[in-house]
């Protein structure tokens, strides 16, 4: 697939998933949730095989259902032009995929939407406000992905499935201080639409 040794290869020098963790990190301070539950859904939203190890990524883009994986925030910034020019308005970016139908106005661009720290700010509030509504950081979690009961289900499935991969992490003190997507919406369904940007394409390419 185009462009898939040159976004191996700056992922393997830049160690631009580093930036969805630093982030995480911080995000999980400021909007107090648990860091653990925070880094879990990054991988499950944008992990990626690196080393031997899941790691968020920063430059992943999903649209209508088929998720990327670039090099650089100038190629995703690049192929969600693309798009937007073709009228697709419907796509999910960064370290947490946040949809930007839904959440592009709390955003001043594309590129804020996509920066780390904005996007995993934007995501640990909702999470938070998520479980001040639920009082469960696992129901929380579920429904960050939908309120559908058969999906958050299978996200919750997934989340379990990630999270033993994750070790050493802090967890912030829980106060009592919606979902990324509408009430009752699936993430990632829709409409497939032709790859026109270089990037590896998430399906298929990792569990």
């Amino acid at each position: 697939m185009l462009g898939s040794s040159k976004a191996i290869h700056s992922a393997t020098v830049r160690d631009d998933a580093a930036l969805c963790e630093f982030a995480a990190s911080a995000a999980a301070r400021k909007a107090n949730v648990p860091l653990e539950v925070l880094q879990t859904i990054a991988l499950a939203e944008s992990g990626r095989a690196d080393r031997g190890r899941q790691r968020p990524w920063p430059w992943t883009v999903n649209f209508g259902g088929q998720g990327f994986w670039f090099a650089t925030a100038e190629e995703a910034e690049l192929a969600i032009a693309e798009r937007q020019s073709l009228g697709v308005t419907n796509f999910d970016v960064g370290c947490f995929q946040l949809n930007h139908r839904w959440h592009g106005d709390a955003f001043s661009s594309i590129a804020a939407m996509m920066n780390p720290e904005q996007n995993a700010l934007y995501a640990a509030t909702f999470l938070r406000r998520l479980y001040e509504e639920t009082g469960s950081w696992n129901e929380a979690s579920a429904a960050y992905h939908s309120r559908t009961p058969e999906y958050a289900e299978q996200y919750r499935a997934r989340l379990d499935e990630l999270r033993p991969g994750i070790g050493g992490t802090e967890v912030v003190a829980r106060q009592n201080s919606f979902p990324l997507l509408q009430a009752g919406s699936p993430g990632g369904l829709g409409s497939l639409v032709p790859e026109l940007s270089g990037g590896i394409s998430l399906i298929g390419s990792n569990p």
